[in-house]
């Protein structure tokens, strides 16, 4: 598959180029975001398949966006993203899918993620790094947010925000489908200025 060796290379750069600009040694890396010195040597060699809970931790632990990690170089200055031209970073049994669609640029970027929850079927997240605030906004069908153990419903037309350094989920309730659209507003990171 070229598309996806491509992307591998791509992810290889970017994390190789991150860690540099951090000044994290493959061991300080690893350490801080509990991946294997192997695993991060594999990658920067667009060698393995990390899964999507290794790419958020090494985002988190980078203080820079998932996308960030995963995107070639500029295209201009508007980017239009169709659904169906990118793959899912997670895919539940029951035919859930979080999909990251585009990371604005800045200082203090914002990830635009689609979600399908099927009903009972749930996404666990980690806590991410201090500063993190996620919104998620239903717009059809119903989900159980949980954050900290407590549990929210949120139905079709209503929004919800939270702190993303705490423990979470996303589940589908009710009978059918739920679509949101998620936004992950990440800290500006490292040597940023506002």
């Amino acid at each position: 598959m070229p598309e996806a060796d491509e992307a591998l290379r791509t992810l290889a750069r970017n994390v190789r180029a991150a860690r540099t600009r951090a000044g994290l040694s493959l061991d300080e890396l690893g350490r801080r975001a509990k991946v294997s010195k192997g695993a991060l040597v594999g990658l920067e060699k667009a060698q393995g398949n990390p899964n999507f809970a290794t790419l958020v931790r090494l985002a988190d632990t980078l203080g820079i966006s998932v996308s960030a990690l995963l995107e070639g170089p500029a295209e201009g200055r508007v980017r239009v993203v169709s659904a169906d031209a990118v793959m899912p970073l997670w895919a539940g049994e029951r035919g859930s899918e979080a999909r990251l669609m585009l990371t604005t640029s800045g200082p203090a970027p914002v990830e635009v993620w689609r979600w399908k929850l099927e009903p009972g079927e749930e996404y666990p997240s980690h806590p991410h790094q201090a500063g993190v605030v996620e919104t998620v906004s239903v717009t059809s069908g119903r989900m159980t947010l949980v954050v900290d153990g407590t549990e929210h419903s949120v139905e079709a037309g209503q929004t919800a925000t939270f702190d993303g350094d705490a423990t979470h989920a996303y589940r589908g309730s009710g009978s059918g489908t739920c679509h949101l659209i998620m936004t992950v507003h990440i800290p500006p990171g490292p040597g940023s200025t506002n």
